[in-house]
């Protein structure tokens, strides 16, 4: 796809790995520039997964930052993620989260869509003009690629296949996806937080037993887990959650049972350039799908999920653990949502954030971590610096 080249805005990049520029996180020139080097650049992104449209004609609309999607499978049982626009005159095709249909037609005027993106019906089209055809006027469909039944979509040509691009993390994600992903969707939770998307994807290990006080009394500070990271900015943990002896704080102790469906140390947490995260907590299977809706806006929709083979006990198992312990108001996680605000607020101040712990080379990556560093995020923060062809200050 030919995207309009935008002037670079100039970005005073430090030299140190460790620093990062605070003004990328609320600048609008940047934001524009991310638009067409990332969210429409050489990087698969995710936006489903099949567990959320099992059956013919489902169907969910999703956005990749400001293009709108719809994410169909089709009467052949294949699916297929179209831009979600009529091939007429471009009016939003379809406005509903999700469904089932067989049939997409515009209000406009009324054009008419199957479930496989093609033109079935166009009023008066005896009178269009001499080069109309129906084959040429179907729903324009987006390059797609699966994982584990998880649905990447790009608007680049140039972005390498799939498995190349996740490359080492790509085993982790089979295991935290059920193993073969066979997944059965539980439902959502929705929030938008008023941050910038790469403060939201900037998770750490660092901060978790700090910020978190159910970390505090469910003993989850131990550190004994892993993180590693990859060239092109994605990151895994797998960390040790060691399920207390006494959890009184609790009524019911059951929530935190951890029957261990797949061999863990507890929790898999990984996340995937730019800006999406799977987590595997306990017996929850969360994929975090995430919009990013401008320099200081972004929309969460965590998707929980079970397995297909999961019996009734099992499904309402992982349904009161996910409900109750991730999410915007989750028991593990509620904290995030001020945090994430007032990085906005104290992005707009200037200098540096610099990160720390962990850190045993100011001018050098690793890629090996252990579970509460924060210094797993630096691989990340280099392949954006790379991808937006912001330049190192000399030292």
């Amino acid at each position: 796809m030919n995207v309009p080249t935008l002037p670079q805005p100039l970005v005073r990049w430090p030299h140190k790995v460790n620093e990062i520029p605070k003004e990328v996180f609320d600048r609008e020139d940047v934001w524009r520039l991310e638009s067409q080097r990332i969210f429409h650049g050489p990087e698969w992104h995710p936006v489903a997964h099949e567990g959320e449209i099992p059956n013919l004609g489902d169907f969910k609309t999703f956005y990749l930052a400001e293009v709108p999607l719809l994410i169909v499978r089709g009467e052949d049982n294949q699916v297929r993620v179209f831009f979600n626009s009529c091939a007429h005159r471009g009016n939003q095709l379809e406005t509903a989260t999700c469904g089932n249909k067989r049939e997409f037609e515009c209000p406009y005027h009324r054009w008419l869509f199957d479930s496989t993106g093609r033109l079935r019906g166009a009023p008066s089209s005896n009178d269009f003009s001499p080069s109309f055809t129906w084959e040429k006027y179907g729903l324009t469909e987006i390059r797609t690629a699966a994982s584990s039944g998880l649905i990447f979509v790009t608007m680049s040509d140039q972005t390498p296949d799939l498995d190349t691009y996740l490359g080492r993390i790509k085993p982790p994600l089979t295991r935290l996806l059920g193993g073969d992903g066979r997944l059965r969707l539980l439902g959502y939770q929705k929030v938008i937080y008023t941050t910038n998307w790469k403060a939201y994807a900037d998770n750490d290990g660092y901060h978790a037993p700090l910020l978190h006080a159910a970390f505090k009394l469910l003993n989850w500070q131990g550190g004994k887990g892993t993180q590693s990271a990859t060239e092109n900015g994605h990151m895994v943990f797998d960390s040790e959650l060691t399920i207390p002896d006494n959890a009184g704080f609790l009524e019911d102790a059951s929530l935190i049972e951890f029957r261990g469906t797949t061999s863990s140390k507890g929790s898999i947490v990984l996340s995937i350039f730019p800006l999406t995260v799977l987590t595997k907590h306990l017996d929850m299977i969360n994929v975090r799908f995430a919009i990013a809706r401008g320099a200081d806006k972004t929309e969460v929709h965590y998707a929980y999920f079970h397995h297909a083979d999961d019996d009734a006990d099992m499904i309402r198992h992982r349904l009161r653990q996910s409900s109750n312990m991730l999410g915007p108001t989750g028991l593990v996680s509620m904290e995030d949502a001020s945090v994430f605000h007032r990085i906005q607020v104290g992005s707009h101040t200037p200098g540096k954030a610099t990160f720390q712990k962990g850190v045993a080379q100011e001018h050098e990556l690793s890629f090996e971590f252990k579970q509460n560093d924060e210094s797993g995020n630096l691989p990340r923060w280099e392949h954006y610096r790379k991808v937006m062809g912001f330049e190192r200050e000399e030292t």
